[in-house]
């Protein structure tokens, strides 16, 4: 089953599949305003597992694991933004004229897969998806916001730029990746065997462990330090010296990285940062 859903100022046509909308509003000089738009998803096959994806370019993204059968999705467009940029030497003496802002927000369904598309290259916008608690993500934002997901289980891939990343009580298996902000995640359960990785430049990564978690660390932070509160040894590996030459130019590159077992070992989890520390927490 595949359905199309599409929000619009002209709501609630009967007996369609697809909502189309089209928002505008005039922007005051010297304040911000915002348009505010809910979908709600049908799944194919309520009750089993499914996948959220989205990709903005601005803005940010919450999803939230809850016991209800529809993915609700909550969007905010932030308009405005650029309401305080200074007067062109050109437009001197003259009044702006407020042009009108709109967003689109489709969300398509197939077999329990949605994919939520935006223009969110023109403004900010904000959303806020609740999902059935089993459900895998692929999700990322690039600036104005961060990204934050909670008591959702799955296949976690969540990615940003310029912003934070944080995952609140979820359980499965993650790959977090961000430029500029921090990543903090903690488990209720890891999948046992799946490998993990988190990483940034600018930023700490705390990641908090089930007691009983098997794993293999793979650790790096170039301009930071690495604290845990779990009972392992880590050991400082060799430096690998890769040496290649093309072109009549020789390239060197040293790979040095820590590593560790936490309960006997398992499966590698990569946690990694050039400027911040690193932290591997016990759950309480």
């Amino acid at each position: 089953m595949n359905t199309s859903y599409t929000v619009t100022t002209l709501r609630n046509l009967i007996g369609s599949f697809c909502l189309t909308m089209l928002l505008g509003a005039a922007v005051p000089a010297t304040a911000q305003t915002t348009n505010k738009e809910q979908i709600v998803v049908a799944l194919s096959n309520p009750g089993k597992p499914g996948l959220i994806s989205v990709k903005l370019v601005g803005g940010s993204i919450t999803v939230v694991g809850y016991s209800g059968k529809d993915v609700v999705i909550d969007a905010t467009s932030r308009t405005g933004r650029q309401s305080n940029r200074s007067v062109p030497p050109a437009a001197a003496g003259m009044k702006r004229i407020e042009t009108s802002n709109s967003f689109d927000l489709t969300a398509d369904e197939n077999n329990n897969e949605v994919s939520i598309k935006t223009n969110s290259w023109k403004n900010p916008i904000d959303l806020v998806i609740k999902v059935p608690q089993r459900f895998s993500l692929q999700v990322g934002t690039v600036q104005h916001g961060d990204i934050t997901v909670e008591n959702v289980a799955g296949e976690l891939e969540v990615s940003n730029v310029n912003g934070a990343i944080q995952l609140n009580q979820v359980s499965g298996s993650a790959v977090a990746n961000t430029v500029n902000g921090a990543i903090k995640a903690t488990f209720k359960n890891v999948t046992a065997g799946a490998p993990m990785a988190f990483s940034t430049v600018n930023g700490q990564v705390d990641l908090t462990l089930p007691s009983s978690a098997k794993a293999g660390l793979k650790l790096k932070s170039d301009y930071g330090e690495i604290y845990s509160d779990f009972d392992l040894v880590t050991e400082k590996s060799p430096a690998k010296v890769a040496r290649t030459n093309q072109g009549g130019m020789s390239r060197v590159t040293i790979d040095d990285w820590t590593y560790g077992k936490i309960n006997g070992g398992g499966a590698e989890i990569m946690m990694k940062t050039l400027h911040g520390n690193i932290y591997i927490r016990k759950a309480k």
